[in-house]
């Protein structure tokens, strides 16, 4: 079954929408890839050459004006078959569409034999074209090996007892990294999303926020994501485009490759797509499985997953494909694309070649992404957001399209909380999260990379294994914002899409501190290898992502970072003024679960105008200090005195504290 996107020639002459192109002999200009235009003006409306990863006998063209029907015939005697409107058109949206160009893109086919060359230098003659490009093919940012996962009946009885009964969450480090030297011997405490107490006190998401997984296929009749699903409430299994949109059967999401069901289980699927959806938003505590990081608590408030499939059966990922996906995602409601692809780290080193420079750009990919952040689709935000991985070539720049100056890209830390030994870093990327690693000693071991839902069809009946790369710290990223979407619609709260991103990139743990001359091995080939950690050192973003803090940036309490493992007084100025060192305390509270997660041997204490305390584990936590101001008592009816004043203080304990306080 097909969508209803691709129209005939004759529909296009009777609607009177033709390319406008003058066919002409001229003294030519070269172009990037040897094709010759008319003149050093055409040749710059080619924006990208054949090769590599340039496909079939297409072109993609953006007009400036609409041509006439006299010209489309001219057209079809230079062998042109048909001409295809990229984007299905949204009513409720045609401004934006015209706003970002998106109702003048056209594929235009071919004729097998086509001599593709002399095609291109004609389209570029045309007063009517702005842009030609050649169709680009995207990779993912993983390798796609996986290691299978079972889950054991021990591992159902240990989950009984734990605030989420779901049976692998032990062994997911990257939500609470104990510092188990059975995943790496290197394992740091503290090197994770710092979530567990996000779900515990805050939230675990909302289903009206809806996360777009632009990827493979998401199974999502998959017993952990199933509930999870965004489904279409206008369409309907029977053939039909019910809703009008112009994809028949898009219950879930749409295959933009085959243009029709969502498909995981291909000869050649890795179970990529539905493992980067598990991390967004596996249904937690369901006893089923993991978790997901925006997956709720049991109750049906979890995020939703939207499955954009544009890899099927290791094809795909073309820039039409990719942008269609893209687009469908903005107006289909989806408040965040989760994008773990790119092109090649190095291809570009600008944002103006990216988008129009030669060697390969990509204007249609781009104007969809453009689209898709000013398509605002929840309360929040007058935007979406859109969130890349950063690649996985090891090279000092990230991959394109996250590398673009306004686009969130994620590097990848391994559970050491050191750069993992394949990811990109350094210009264009902008926070990093736990992508995990194959090669931490013991170099055998599954356990350091990240555990997640995966077709059953693929791996011997096991619906869970372990992958690696940013494509993985990539949806990380991806459910800490639809935590943090989700905590603001209920607390009200509303923002600009940069001061959204501002607060994400200021909610980190300092990774610096830890990018010493030292040396950390990693497994190369057959081999060693070793790498001094100040490679690294200010080239991994802004820090490590961190949930809790991303939720008290929302709200707008300060956090005071602590150290595990140490008695330390901690300043209440953020919270009680410059005054703080005077003022009468009266008395401190924490909760018995906080003072357990924490490791708290007894309740902190305020002496000499500072909150004491020494925790023994990592995590997050709240505690309410009441103080007078005013004087050394609360005022009565028989004395008078001061006001009562209290705060509520939020601590995160980390196993290091950067010494200038937070600020990288």
């Amino acid at each position: 079954k097909k969508s209803t996107r691709y129209m005939c020639m004759k529909h296009i002459q009777l609607m009177s929408m033709a390319l406008g192109i003058a066919f002409m002999s001229a003294s030519c200009a070269k172009v990037n890839d040897g094709v010759s235009a008319g003149n050093a003006e055409d040749a710059l409306k080619i924006i990208n050459t054949k090769s590599p990863g340039s496909t079939g006998h297409n072109l993609l063209v953006k007009f400036s004006t609409l041509p006439s029907e006299t010209e489309v015939a001219e057209m079809m005697e230079s062998g042109v078959v048909a001409l295809t409107p990229v984007f299905h058109s949204n009513p409720s949206r045609k401004d934006l569409e015209k706003k970002f160009g998106l109702d003048r893109w056209y594929e235009v086919s071919y004729q097998n034999g086509t001599y593709m060359d002399e095609g291109v230098k004609l389209l570029a003659a045309s007063e009517s074209v702005q842009t030609v490009q050649y169709s680009i093919t995207y990779k993912k940012s993983s390798d796609c090996k996986a290691f299978p996962y079972f889950i054991q009946p021990e591992h159902v009885m240990m989950a009984a007892s734990g605030k989420f009964n779901d049976p692998a969450l032990k062994d997911q480090w990257n939500y609470k990294n104990t510092g188990d030297k059975n995943i790496a011997t290197g394992a740091y405490a503290g090197a994770d999303i710092n979530v567990e107490n996000v779900w515990k006190e805050i939230t675990a998401g909302d289903p009206s926020i809806i996360v777009a997984v632009v990827d493979e296929g998401v199974k999502y009749t998959h017993p952990d994501l199933a509930a999870n699903m965004w489904t279409n409430p206008k369409e309907s299994a029977n053939g039909n485009d019910d809703d009008g949109n112009g994809y028949i059967d898009d219950i879930h999401g749409f295959n933009f490759v085959k243009d029709g069901p969502i498909s995981w289980a291909s000869e050649q699927d890795s179970g990529h797509g539905t493992h980067c959806a598990g991390i967004v938003a596996a249904v937690n505590n369901n006893a089923e499985g993991i978790c997901g990081v925006a997956g709720g608590s049991g109750n049906g408030d979890g995020v939703r997953i939207m499955s954009c499939q544009i890899f099927d059966n290791n094809t795909g990922g073309t820039s039409q494909i990719v942008a269609n996906a893209i687009k469908y995602a903005a107006d289909n409601g989806a408040s965040i694309i989760s994008c773990s692809f790119g092109y090649p780290s190095g291809r570009f080193k600008s944002d103006a070649a990216y988008k129009t420079g030669n060697g390969g750009s990509n204007a249609l990919e781009y104007d969809a992404i453009r689209y898709f952040e000013a398509a605002s689709n929840n309360p929040v935000l007058d935007g979406n957001i859109a969130i890349f991985a950063s690649g996985n070539d090891s090279q000092g720049y990230a991959a394109y399209p996250g590398a673009l100056t306004d686009i969130i890209s994620v590097s990848a830390f391994a559970p050491d909380f050191l750069p993992a030994n394949y990811t990109n870093y350094g210009p264009g990327c902008n926070i990093s999260a736990p992508g995990g690693e194959q090669g931490l000693a013991p170099y055998t071991s599954y356990k350091a990379m990240i555990l997640s839902t995966v077709p059953s069809e693929l791996f011997d009946g096991a619906d869970y294994a372990f992958m690696y790369g940013t494509s993985m710290a990539c949806p990380h990223v991806s459910g800490v914002v639809a935590l943090g979407l989700s905590y603001a619609k209920k607390l009200g709260r509303k923002f600009t899409l940069p001061e959204f991103k501002s607060l994400l990139l200021s909610s980190v743990q300092d990774i610096d501190s830890r990018l010493t001359a030292a040396s950390k091995e990693y497994v190369a080939g057959a081999g060693i290898s070793s790498v001094s950690m100040i490679t690294y050192k200010g080239k991994m973003g802004t820090g490590a992502v961190d949930a809790w803090k991303l939720m008290m940036n929302i709200e707008g309490t300060p956090c005071i970072d602590a150290v595990v493992g140490k008695n330390q007084a901690l300043d209440l100025s953020p919270y009680f003024g410059g005054g703080s060192k005077s003022l009468k305390y009266l008395s401190v509270e924490v909760s018995t679960e906080d003072k357990m997660a924490l490791g708290l041997q007894k309740n902190p204490y305020i002496e000499q105008g500072k909150l004491w305390m020494h925790p023994t584990r990592c995590g997050s936590c709240r505690i309410r200090i009441n103080a007078v101001g005013g004087g050394p008592a609360i005022g009565t009816d028989d004395a008078i005195g001061g006001m009562s004043m209290n705060r509520e203080v939020s601590v995160i304990v980390r196993s290091h504290k950067s010494a200038n306080g937070g600020w990288l």
